[in-house]
């Protein structure tokens, strides 16, 4: 596991909210099945038109992560995702790393040891952010700078 690779570290500082999970802990271990966890958030500020979900590994050895999950335009009323989440329209699923539009569970390859997944819910000043339903979780990452008013994150684990 590499542990200076914080996905957050080159972006924005923003404020904090909470994020639970009946799934997962903070510090457990993420199933390895591809049901998304349940995740209930709250203390987003004031101004948050929407929302976006995602659940990066840092720890991939790819050169670049692993996207496993991103959902955007969740309206501003939802605080919660049950596990094996549908989403429905406005709220869109993008294609994860592996190009599949839905949750993909943890993985870490054989033998590569402990890998990190950031379980992030983004506040934004938007309802819509303007993400093609066939775009990257990266260019979501994009879009959202300049429009997350505050991130709330859970960092599960799993082992190969």
């Amino acid at each position: 596991m590499t542990t200076g690779n914080d996905p957050f570290a080159r972006i924005p500082e923003v404020p904090a909210f909470t994020l639970t999970s009946a799934t997962v802990a903070p510090g457990g271990t993420l199933p390895g099945d591809n049901v998304s966890p349940e995740l209930s958030w709250g203390g987003a500020p004031a101004g948050t038109r929407s929302y976006a979900v995602t659940v990066y590994d840092p720890d991939a050895p790819t050169g670049s992560g692993f996207w496993h999950w991103a959902v955007a335009n969740l309206p501003a009323t939802t605080t919660t995702l049950p596990a094996g989440a549908g989403i429905a329209p406005p709220a869109v699923q993008l294609p994860n790393d592996a190009r599949l539009p839905q949750y993909v569970g943890a993985a870490p390859p054989e033998g590569h040891g402990e890998h990190r997944y950031f379980i992030t819910v983004h506040a934004l000043d938007v309802e819509d952010i303007g993400v093609a339903p066939d775009a990257t979780p990266a260019m979501l990452g994009f879009l959202m700078l300049g429009h997350t008013l505050a991130r709330a994150t859970l960092v599960a684990t799993a082992s190969g």
